[in-house]
């Protein structure tokens, strides 16, 4: 029952997905969606009774369906008599141990679920759906509608096995076909040059941090001799290696996380992706492609909580991503690009989590994916719900005071805005005060935590060495550890009230942007005519399930009634246990978000002059922000212009020096020297034959007469 659910679950989108490809061009046509809404809705039921299954599943509470086996590379062994056969190992003394050339390689595709996986795959099916639907309605009349729903599909399979994977190399094969596949769909519109260059953008970053993750699935293999998820995330089997290795794993693997997650650096390709269709921003943005990374980092927790530098680094990079995309998400005017930044900025909390070494981080990070994809999905969708009907305009000075002429799209924006904030009691203030009472711990008990670490890494113990013994000197030396020069405790400390301030701007900057769409004067670009009106029911539907999910899931899942951790326990060992509340961290995330939902009323709920004042005090400051701190000037000056430069230069020596004075010289040489000297010999002229005969008679006969003389 359970392995036919693993693999009906990315059967039903890859089945769509062919269905579509073959008969969408002329036998479905405009039909074309519905392959697709009936694969990812067959896949949500699926994922639902998996999620069902697992919860009632004995230990290990996990499942796996073995498909085929892909490689098998068995070792080399040779013993004394096979050595002795050899006529070069004559001299190698006889013995009875065998030898090993390596270790072995056996590969497996596979599908392996737990809880971690049915809570993603739940989660995935199920916002995938209400962007399909949707998409019917936006979509409708594109030129190669069925060539979109045919990505999509792919897009969603492609997820689904990523999450299904059962090993690294699995793994990191779906990782580069969701990658491909929002090539595909960012590009959709390839007549339009932004969204080509968008696509491009996207594909070429991702290889940077792809390359990273490639080394890191290396060395896995080279240190643990396995791909397998459980051969290499044994805590046991963790605790015997080389630290410094774990450490230098982790962060390979982080590299890939980075650039699939749109984590700094490699966070600038994220924002130019929402030049693709909106229903692809959605997905993207909310439920596939950016979240592999957060789900990747947390399969991978027993190995970085064995390294806690690589943790740290995992929490400093996410807190500084959510304070910097918040920062410029402050003064952007295109709604799409203002949520993007806000996906970039939510995704730091998530790694900020999922870095400061906790349950409590893990789970709550996990959770704050769960809750975000909801809203933001819901906000993604809203935006093109405005801009389907403002005829394509998206820049928030063009419109305005939409509330009256789009009734629905304003409710369930408001919703999604005031989860994205973070107000309690919606699902968005639940994840998010998790991730930051997990830093506010990290930061006041790091020495507890890095007891808890070493002693669930503990391999069984020997003689006199006891799981006190391992409590006491991880608690010596925890204070020790440093990065970037400073304690962990401190470093923890600054990323609490960085998250903290970026909560602030957060709730600002939504509202800012809800305040400037939806209220203020009625105004309606002229590229929208006088039919502004709310969209289709196919395009709401979805709006308000969705809103669902952003208003209750938090009171339905969290602390309050501790599903969600206790589900999440059976994978993460500790990701059960109930957490006191913080509630100095309650009390501050709840001020801010009021502070900075009331900032953006007084600025932007009605035209007024403060927002320029405001700009002109900023000064620098302000430009900064709207031009994205420069990132991407630096980014073209520093690495593409340069590349730039190499290519040209490369280009040129390989069609002068190498095509045209190597290849292409040689071989006009003998034409130039025995074909060209010669043509003008061959000219078709009578009088100059005569002529050439005459002289060369002349020449002879001078010849002859000097040789006689």
């Amino acid at each position: 029952m359970v392995n036919a659910l693993i693999c009906l679950i990315p059967l039903c989108p890859l089945i769509a997905c062919l269905t579509t490809a073959v008969l969408g061009a002329r036998v479905l046509r405009e039909r074309s969606h519905w392959p697709t809404i009936a694969g990812c809705g067959l896949a949500a039921a699926c994922s639902l009774a998996l999620l069902v299954c697992v919860a009632r599943s004995p230990e290990p509470h996990r499942y796996t369906a073995t498909l085929y086996q892909w490689v098998k590379i068995d070792t080399v062994e040779a013993g004394a008599a096979g050595m002795a056969a050899l006529p070069d190992e004559g001299d190698r003394p006889q013995s009875s141990v065998s030898y090993k050339s390596g270790p072995d390689l056996e590969i497996s595709i596979a599908l392996r679920a737990d809880s971690l996986a049915a809570t993603m795959l739940a989660m995935l099916t199920f916002v995938s759906t209400c962007v399909a639907v949707y998409s019917a309605g936006y979509m409708h009349g594109e030129r190669g509608y069925w060539r979109f729903f045919a990505f999509v599909s792919l897009f969603v399979f492609s997820m689904i096995m990523l999450v299904l994977s059962a090993n690294f190399l699995q793994l990191y094969m779906f990782w580069e076909a969701v990658g491909l596949c929002s090539y595909l769909l960012i590009g959709f519109w390839y007549e339009k040059p932004a969204a080509v260059a968008a696509s491009k953008k996207a594909f070429l970053v991702n290889r940077i941090g792809d390359f990273g993750f490639a080394i890191g699935v290396f060395l896995i293999w080279t240190t643990f001799g396995t791909l397998t998820f459980d051969a290499v995330l044994s805590p046991q089997r963790i605790a015997q290696m080389n630290p410094g290795l774990i450490t230098l794993i982790c962060l390979c693997l982080f590299t890939g996380a980075i650039g699939k997650s749109a984590q700094f650096p490699l966070h600038v390709w994220l924002p130019d992706a929402m030049e693709g269709p909106t229903p692809v921003s959605a997905l993207i943005h909310a439920a596939t492609m950016v979240t592999a990374g957060v789900y990747m980092v947390a399969r991978c927790t027993p190995l970085f909580r064995a390294a806690p530098d690589a943790q740290v680094f995992v929490a400093f990079i996410g807190g500084f991503t959510a304070l910097l995309a918040a920062l410029i998400a402050l003064t952007q005017y295109d709604l799409k690009r203002v949520l993007a930044y806000s996906t970039v900025s939510q995704l730091g909390y998530m790694f900020l989590g999922l870095g400061a070494g906790s349950s409590l981080g893990t789970s709550g990070a996990m959770f704050h994916l769960v809750t975000h994809a909801f809203f933001k999905a819901l906000l993604f969708l809203g935006a093109g719900s405005v801009m389907h009907a403002m005829g394509g305009v998206i820049d928030m000075r063009e419109f305005g005071g939409l509330r009256r002429i789009m009734p629905q799209t304003f409710k369930t924006f408001l919703i999604g805005s005031l989860a994205l904030a973070g107000l309690p009691p919606l699902s968005g203030f639940w994840s998010k005060d998790t991730i930051l009472s997990a830093a506010w711990e990290a930061g006041h008990a790091e020495t507890h935590l890095a007891a808890t670490n070493a002693i669930e890494a503990a391999p069984a113990m020997q003689g006199a060495q006891t799981r006190a013994n391992v409590a006491a000197e991880s608690e010596q030396t925890a204070t020790k550890i440093r990065l970037f020069g400073a304690e962990h405790a401190t470093i923890y400390r600054l990323l609490f009230w960085m998250g903290s301030f970026t909560a602030l701007l957060t709730a600002f900057y939504t509202f800012r942007a809800f305040f400037l769409t939806f209220y203020g004067p009625e105004k309606i670009p002229h590229e929208a005519g006088h039919h502004a009106h709310e969209s289709p029911s196919v395009m709401c539907m979805p709006l308000w399930v969705l809103s669902i999910g952003a208003a209750f899931l938090g009171l339905a899942l969290g602390h309050l009634t501790g599903f969600f951790d206790g589900y999440l326990e059976m994978t993460l060992p500790g990701e059960g246990l109930h957490h006191a509340t913080n509630w100095f961290v309650v009390g501050l995330s709840t001020v801010v978000v009021f502070a900075g939902i009331g900032a953006a009323w007084f600025m932007y709920h009605e035209p007024n002059d403060l927002p320029a004042r405001v700009v002109a005090l900023a000064g620098p400051l302000a430009r900064l922000s709207l031009n994205k701190f420069y990132l991407d000037q630096v980014f073209f000056f520093m690495f593409v212009l340069p590349l730039r430069a190499a290519s040209q230069l490369s280009r040129f020596f390989d069609w002068f020096v190498i095509d045209g004075m190597g290849v292409g010289g040689v071989s006009r040489l003998p034409a130039w020297l025995f074909g060209k000297s010669a043509r003008p010999m061959q000219n078709g002229m009578v009088q100059f034959y005569a002529l050439s005969m005459t002289l060369a008679t002349a020449v002879l006969l001078a010849a002859l007469l000097w040789r006689q003389g």
